[in-house]
């Protein structure tokens, strides 16, 4: 059934209105009709199932909610991926992968080793593409809510954010470090849904003085196993990790 994200504000009287490339899609591309059903995801995570009713053209689109409840498919952590930012289009895959693997929230950072530069004339432009892949990525995953991918910030503003979050797991090569069965063995305290950040250095890594500052700022230090991972199969490897301990 297809599946469109909305915002809490378009669901009213037990009515949906989709309108945009939602309406554009649904009335051109599907050419779907009056009584046909779709599936629709709100910004809070609820799932409603929906019979189309009306069509003005393919400009706005009403569908009658015939029911509802919280999409089954959303992990019970709120996982902020914190990426410092790869070369290429290494970024892309890297947001496809976390939102199925259920990713909250995508922060994107610039650390002393990211060979990638973030420009500030284009970086609205790169935000909102790169909201676009996870929108998508959400849809084809089945997921209940679309994550947010934020603007780049600095290394210093990165460790200010993680702040809100209940576990911050530093990916680092170095020593000092506990495996990562380890720290979710032995988290103690966590509330009923954490919100634990993954913090993803860049192709080369972060430097010891980083490191260093992350750990005075109460993260924990985690490898990632006997082998070196990419930088893009880091953040998937570590939230299917998190999946395993708190989903399966």
């Amino acid at each position: 059934m297809p599946r469109f994200f909305v915002s809490a504000e378009q669901i009213s009287d037990n009515v949906v209105t989709l309108t945009g490339d939602d309406a554009h899609h649904i009335a051109r591309s599907l050419r779907m009709a009056a009584g046909e059903f779709i599936t629709v995801c709100d910004d809070r995570a609820i799932e409603y199932e929906c019979r189309l009713t009306s069509f003005e053209q393919d400009k706005r689109v009403l569908a009658e909610i015939v029911s509802s409840a919280p999409c089954a498919t959303e992990p019970p952590f709120d996982a902020c991926l914190f990426q410092a930012l790869p070369k290429g289009e290494k970024f892309d895959s890297i947001i496809q992968k976390a939102v199925e693997c259920g990713v909250y929230e995508i922060v994107p950072f610039q650390s002393s080793r990211c060979i990638a530069k973030a420009k500030a004339d284009g970086e609205a432009e790169k935000t909102k593409r790169r909201c676009r892949i996870a929108a998508e990525a959400a849809k084809q995953s089945g997921r209940g809510r679309v994550p947010a991918v934020k603007p780049t910030v600095s290394f210093e503003q990165m460790l200010a954010l993680t702040e809100e979050c209940d576990l911050c797991l530093f990916c680092y090569e170095g020593e000092g470090t506990q495996t990562l069965a380890s720290i979710l063995q032995n988290e103690q305290g966590l509330p009923a849904r954490p919100r634990i950040a993954v913090i993803v250095g860049s192709e080369g890594g972060f430097s010891p003085e980083e490191a260093a500052r992350a750990e005075a700022a109460g993260m924990k230090m985690t490898g990632l196993g006997k082998r070196i991972l990419r930088t893009e199969t880091a953040a998937p490897f570590v939230l299917s990790c998190l999946v395993y301990r708190f989903e399966m």
